[in-house]
């Protein structure tokens, strides 16, 4: 569905992303992996439209037939071509209610997505009884599932999430990727999933591409990379 093909990124004189290449398939959860600075939010940042890219490209498959070209879209028509992300430290609007975060996510929705709302309330319980609260009130879980939660609103074809776990306890966190993978069964979603809890990632990811110093070194199947004690030690921190 996504195909990235020799993508590079500068900032200034730093060197983000070299020559990155890889294809996430439709339907699946692509982890991607990799210390601090690897060049992990720049790569979902460049997805969608947030950064543009020195060279290199990415394109989206269309529901329709043939593909389009990302790197060459605004952010608008990215968001309206299915993709949404969940940006690292969730970005939800802490002076907003639950309600009005929600209502944010579906404002290019034909109706304001009230049907789509009305389907994350049953999705995610807790928010059900907190709509007319501030998100800033809500617990580090909650607003997660609030970030999540808007991003669907948009009713996405890809969804990108950076680093949904930060700063989550483990049982919250076990939560988390489980109803990630549950959604992706359910609406059909291609995930590309940027996280430090690699072990976590792993356990509900497909495939997997690993990034050090902005440069592809592993793209293979999640089982593969789990078992790369190599890999793992070097490149992850799972020594």
């Amino acid at each position: 569905m996504i195909t990235v093909t020799n993508l590079s990124v500068a900032y200034g004189a730093v060197q983000a992303l070299s020559d990155v290449s890889f294809s996430v398939e439709p339907g699946t959860i692509t982890a991607v992996l990799g210390a601090n600075g690897a060049g992990k939010t720049t790569l979902l940042r460049t997805i969608s439209g947030l950064v543009r890219p020195q060279s290199g490209s990415i394109s989206l498959a269309n529901p329709t037939g043939g593909t389009s070209t990302l790197t060459k879209m605004s952010v608008e028509r990215i968001v309206t071509s299915g993709v949404s992300q969940v940006p690292e430290g969730r970005g939800v609007i802490a002076e907003m209610t639950v309600d009005e975060n929600l209502r944010l996510g579906g404002l290019w929705r034909h109706g304001g997505g009230k049907k789509v709302i009305a389907e994350m309330y049953e999705l995610f319980t807790p928010l059900a009884s907190r709509r007319k609260q501030r998100a800033a009130n809500l617990s580090g879980g909650e607003r997660q599932m609030l970030a999540l939660a808007r991003a669907l609103v948009a009713e996405p074809r890809v969804l990108l999430l950076d680093e949904p776990s930060l700063g989550l306890a483990p049982l919250v966190t076990r939560e988390l990727m489980g109803t990630i993978k549950d959604l992706t069964a359910s609406r059909e979603l291609t995930v590309i999933l940027v996280e430090q809890n690699a072990r976590g990632a792993l356990s509900i990811a497909e495939h997997a591409v690993v990034l050090y110093l902005g440069k592809v070194v592993l793209a293979d199947t999640a089982a593969a990379v789990s078992a790369d004690t190599e890999l793992a030690k070097y490149y992850l921190g799972m020594a």
